[in-house]
């Protein structure tokens, strides 16, 4: 059976950035509270649709495995914010790149939409379904945020990441897994009046609104990503000493402290890039492990430790040894295309 390694590495996050001090011209709220309830200075406001991020997300992540967009069979995106249903984002994705024939499908688990389409096209490769698979997480997030609600409007940001991977029959790659849902609690993590159960003769986007209990998801999502932690790590057959860097879901800095700190790891192992984007949801870890190869954390050979939590309340994680290489194999010229607006000007219509 086939192990899946990860061969390629690649993010997209839009240019127009959005401060703590932007956020107070229309909220009353400052810097220093943000940044001390959440560890996050600034987060990135999208000038085009999530689809396009992750086209440009997966057009790095391929070259960067030296491959062309037609060795690719598999493409799947995780995404709580799409911007169609029907037809999916993955297909945007897959005709952009010029690939032919790849199977294509979106993932909804919130937060855990990377992890856990990650995990699937694992399961993929090891079972002879697919040989090389695209796996991105992006999000729009400011398209359905509640800009008025201070607990919440401060948190989210829009960006996208992607990874390549590919059947190897070395031990490396995704080792193992594990997935879960705190179902019985869903409604602490919610956007109402966005899907087929709201009323669409209703103005829509003016209706969005969030339910957000944070002491109640801090509770969850600390021991969720602990559990499903030492869960995949007993089923890799790992003690958490042999883990090199933990990279975990970016929801803020107060949650990815008590996660380090209930399994043990040191904090100078954990891979931390909320300061600069905040939340981006499903596009956090792809774009931290980015993240994290370009600033040398994950080295060759480096056993990593990947936890999340999203709305549902899902939760996750997954074990993956590194391969050989941290270095892409070529580049691409695909950009998004220029900005001519602030992040202030791009939400003034939400406003």
């Amino acid at each position: 059976m086939p192990y899946a390694t990860i061969t390629g590495w690649g993010k997209c996050m839009p240019p127009a950035i959005m401060t703590n001090d932007d956020l107070a011209t229309f909220l009353d709220t400052s810097d220093e509270w943000i940044f001390s309830r959440t560890g996050m200075r600034e987060r990135r406001i999208s000038h085009v649709d999530v689809d396009e991020l992750a086209y440009v997300a997966a057009a790095r992540a391929i070259a960067c495995a030296g491959l062309e967009p037609n060795d690719i069979d598999g493409i799947i995106f995780g995404t709580t914010t799409p911007t169609t249903l029907a037809p999916n984002c993955a297909s945007y994705v897959q005709k952009k790149l010029g690939n032919e024939s790849a199977a294509a499908m979106d993932l909804n688990s919130a937060c855990c939409s990377f992890l856990f389409a990650l995990s699937n096209a694992a399961s993929l490769i090891r079972n002879n379904v697919m040989k090389k698979v695209v796996v991105i997480g992006g999000e729009k997030l400011s398209w359905a945020l509640d800009w008025h609600n201070r607990g919440v409007s401060v948190l989210f940001g829009d960006g996208a990441g992607a990874v390549v991977i590919e059947a190897t029959e070395e031990p490396i790659g995704v080792l193992s897994s594990k997935m879960g849902c705190y179902g019985e609690v869903r409604e602490t993590l919610a956007i109402t009046n966005f899907g087929s159960g709201f009323d669409r003769t209703l103005d829509t986007y003016s209706r969005i609104s969030w339910d957000f209990e944070g002491q109640e998801i801090f509770k969850r999502a600390t021991r969720g990503m602990v559990l499903a932690t030492e869960e995949a790590l007993a089923r890799a057959d790992m003690p958490i000493a042999d883990i090199d860097v933990v990279v975990p879901h970016q929801a803020n800095l107060r949650i990815i402290d008590a996660v380090a700190k209930r399994l043990k790891v040191p904090m100078e192992k954990v891979m931390v890039n909320v300061e600069r984007y905040a939340n981006t949801s499903a596009a956090t870890i792809p774009v931290a492990l980015c993240e994290a190869v370009e600033q040398g954390l994950i080295k060759p050979g480096a056993n990593v430790a990947i936890p999340a939590f999203g709305a549902g309340l899902t939760w996750g994680a997954a074990i993956v040894k590194w391969g050989d290489r941290v270095t892409p194999l070529a580049e691409t010229d695909v950009e998004l295309e220029p900005c001519d607006k602030t992040a202030l000007e791009l939400i003034q219509p939400y406003l």
